[in-house]
């Protein structure tokens, strides 16, 4: 099969299985989200190990256990996937899957002000107009509503945040969420067996939620396997086209499947963000068509 086609299609697998996200998690709405966000911890790890062992990486592992440098780098990427994963779950969980796809919408604009900020980058006249349009809908969600979307701002900038921290460790994508997910899970795993001895858990107790924590190891992990082969094959831009299908997919879920609120201040936001995503991605568009 000729690559391209194929890093097309392990892209649209792992950003339409981040897209359906939300509906994993709804499955766990009695399970506390620190308790939900513990398991994914622990899951991931195993699920990573065997794959690790599989593939036989692990000299990667121990070169990046090695390197003091890449260790405390991964050790603080480690705390902020796990916020960020935590914070995600609960949005979900508490009916704001809406505002986790604006989160995601806007993730790649706060990517290009750290850019900006941090790195001395340069704006495009394109990219500028669009933080513009996003920065509009941000500000108009806070006149109309008198507070802003947090759960959407938080999962943007933390994700932004490990996007650029991660970017200055520059890993593997899987023995680098390796050691990340090792990082997490002593506190995961001494929290799992302490609601389950002093405070009782479903875990264990329930046979169904018992295989949806199980199975949230492979829901995180599998979808990261995908991309990682997809990013091998597609250039940048592609896959930065490709990424808004995730978002786009807990939208429709959030609106017509969990019938969320969605008014016309929503869509307005929505609108503003919609018209800064077209201008982000219109650009590199154009430049594939020139080359």
């Amino acid at each position: 099969m000729n690559q391209q086609l194929l890093g097309v299609l392990f892209g649209l697998a792992a950003f339409t299985a981040w897209g359906f996200l939300p509906a994993y998690w709804k499955q766990m709405q009695a399970v506390s989200p620190l308790e939900i966000l513990c398991h994914r911890i622990l899951w991931s790890c195993i699920f990573l190990t065997v794959i690790i062992s599989l593939q036989k990486r692990w000299g990667e592992v121990h070169s990046i256990v090695r390197a003091p440098v890449k260790l405390k780098g991964l050790i603080l990427t480690g705390f902020l996937i796990g916020f960020n994963w935590f914070v995600y779950i609960w949005a979900v969980n508490t009916g704001r899957v809406v505002e986790t796809s604006l989160g995601y919408y806007i993730n790649p604009m706060i990517n290009v002000l750290i850019g900006y900020l941090l790195l001395g980058e340069k704006f495009s006249r394109l990219q500028l107009i669009a933080v513009l349009f996003a920065s509009a809908g941000v500000v108009y969600s806070l006149v109309a509503y008198g507070s802003l979307p947090m759960f959407a701002l938080t999962l943007a900038i933390s994700f932004a945040l490990y996007g650029y921290f991660r970017k200055k460790s520059p890993v593997a994508p899987i023995p680098g969420l390796l050691v990340e997910t090792f990082v997490l899970f002593v506190p995961a795993l001494g929290y799992i067996l302490f609601r389950e001895i002093f405070v009782g858990s479903y875990f264990l107790d329930d046979l169904e939620l018992t295989l949806w924590m199980v199975g949230a190891g492979v829901v995180t992990s599998l979808p990261l396997l995908w991309f990682a082969a997809a990013a091998k094959r597609l250039n940048l831009s592609t896959i930065g086209i490709l990424q808004y299908l995730a978002p786009s997919i807990a939208f429709i879920l959030g609106v017509f499947v969990y019938k969320e609120v969605f008014t016309i201040h929503t869509l307005i936001t929505f609108g503003c963000i919609w018209i800064g995503v077209f201008l982000y991605i219109w650009e590199p568009i154009i430049k594939n068509r020139r080359v």
